[in-house]
This record gives C-alpha cells, structure tokens and sequence, in this order.
C-alpha cells in the first residue's frame, strides 16, 4: 500500500507533540473504552504517525510499540527518510546523524517492525520525498544529495537569475540557495530536489525500491511530495527540460520569438507558454508518484 501524504482514506490523524511520541498525551484521546470497541473493526486503520526523533534507540521504540498497542492503535507510519538521509542500515543513502550514538548494527526500522509485527500492529514507511535538508542547518556529510547533487535542487523564481551566472558546482551555488530559504524560512521548509530532473526521480526510485525489497514494511507513506510553493523549480535544468519538450510541438516562427525574448529573459519559455508549463511541472510530479507506486 502507498499513501501519499494528505490524500489518505480510512486513516484517523491524531496530533503528537513535535519531535517525541507522547503516550500519555494519548489517554484521553482514546480512552480503554473506545480501545477495546475499535478493536473489534478488523478493517478499520488507526494510524500512529511516529516521528524519527523516537526510532534512536531501541529502547525508545520498545516504548513507542507498547504504548501504540495499550492505546489501541493497529499500524504505525514510522519516518525512515527525514531529510535526505536513513534510519535504516545499508540504504542508498547515508545514515541518520540521530543515530550517531548507536552501535553500526543498530537497525530502527528492523526493529520496529520486529517488534510491531509480533505486536499484532503494521507498519508503514513514512518517506519525506522532495523535501530533503533543513536550510537553517545543513548536513554535516559530504555525501549528501545536497553536495553531490546540487543540479537536482529546485530554484525559487526569484532567486533563480541572480544563481544563472554561479557554476551550479560552486560552494556559492548552495549557499545562495541556502541564505534564500532560510530569509524566507515562513514559506520554505528546506530545500528540495526537483520531480523534473531525471536522475533526481531514479535515486527517489532507487531509495524505496531498496526499501520495499529488503523490509517486510506493510506500506509507503509518502510525504512532502509536492513543490514548497508555486513559484518554484525555476532552475536552469528545469527550465531546459522544458524547453527541449516545447520545441518540437511550436512553429518555428514561434520558436524563433522565442528564442528572441531568451536572450534579455531567462523565463521566456515558462512565461511565453504559461499553461504548458504549469501542466508540464504537474505531469511531473503526478508521474514520479506513479513511478513510486508502481
């Protein structure tokens, strides 16, 4: 089963305080009464989101599946992706600094799902998709996605012809990128990779396709799959994409108007073709999430 976050039947949201499972907030949010009548609805789904914060030990998620159990929730949609990064072992990508204090063999999603499964509860991976590093703190790896691939990360609009003259490969590059989202840190969350550039799409794929076929999860929970906001993924790659789909479907007339208005205007083709290229960002990300489903 995959969920993409917001678009969910059949799943009771319940809030947690930020960044720890709280049991006891639960108490009086589901009290035995309730429990043990919902318990007897063998279809229904009673869905714990559990944040990354709580798989940093094993006694940690020892407590987490106790107290989920005791308070009659049947699956848990654990987050295993949080920012570009893994808790879980020999991933494609690098593990999570949260688990830095635990020994190399210390699986949180083996774990969990050893100890829900003899629990009687499922167990959803919950993947934060485009979203992928905080902007007030950058990752402290090398081998993020951020450093190795900074073409794939997406370019507000109106940062994006003041990065046109960086090399995309320049520490410059990202720190623009950087000092931007975290001005306008009310709007954007962090940064994000784009659905539009193709290897980006390959290594999400190739992240929950390594997941599913070596964790007996029960389900994807996708998450933060979307643009931060309308006027993003402005980026020179986005853009040429772009581009190179228009070309063969106008006149050449149009082409060369076009190419005309490009050389005073680094949005000439998004702006001459407003509809194309909102429907065109749209198919991308529409075709990413089948890609996941499938």
């Amino acid at each position: 089963m995959v969920h993409s976050f917001g678009f969910m039947t059949q799943l009771r949201r319940i809030s947690i305080a930020p960044a720890m499972f709280v049991a006891c907030a639960l108490a009086s949010a589901l009290p035995a009464a309730q429990t043990a009548s919902t318990q007897s609805a063998p279809n229904e789904v009673r869905a714990l989101w559990v944040q990354r914060t709580s798989l940093e030990s094993p006694d940690a998620i020892r407590r987490m599946v106790t107290s989920a159990g005791q308070h009659g929730f049947n699956t848990l949609l654990v987050q295993v992706r949080g920012r570009g990064d893994a808790y879980f072992t020999r991933g494609v990508e690098f593990r999570a600094s949260g688990l830095s204090s635990q020994p190399d063999g210390f699986d949180p999603l083996a774990e969990t799902l050893a100890r829900a499964h003899d629990a009687g509860l499922r167990v959803h991976a919950w993947l934060n998709v485009n979203l992928v590093s905080s902007a007030a703190e950058l990752p402290a790896a090398r081998d993020h996605v951020i450093y190795e691939h900074p073409e794939w990360l997406m370019v507000p609009r109106e940062l994006a012809p003041e990065l046109l003259p960086i090399d995309v490969r320049s520490p410059e590059y990202l720190g623009r990128l950087a000092r931007w989202t975290r001005a306008n840190a009310t709007m954007v969350e962090g940064l994000y990779v784009s659905p539009v550039h193709p290897d980006a799409v390959a290594h999400i794929t190739s992240i929950v396709s390594d997941l599913v076929t070596r964790y007996a999860v029960d389900g994807v929970h996708l998450d933060y799959l979307r643009y931060p906001a309308g006027d993003f993924d402005y980026g020179r790659a986005a853009i040429g994409i772009f581009e190179a789909e228009m070309r063969p479907r106008i006149q050449p007339s149009e082409r060369a108007r076009v190419e005309a208005l490009q050389a005073i205007d680094p949005f000439a083709w998004p702006e001459a073709f407003a509809n194309e290229w909102r429907l065109f960002r749209q198919s991308r990300l529409t075709a990413l999430v089948t890609r996941l489903r499938s």
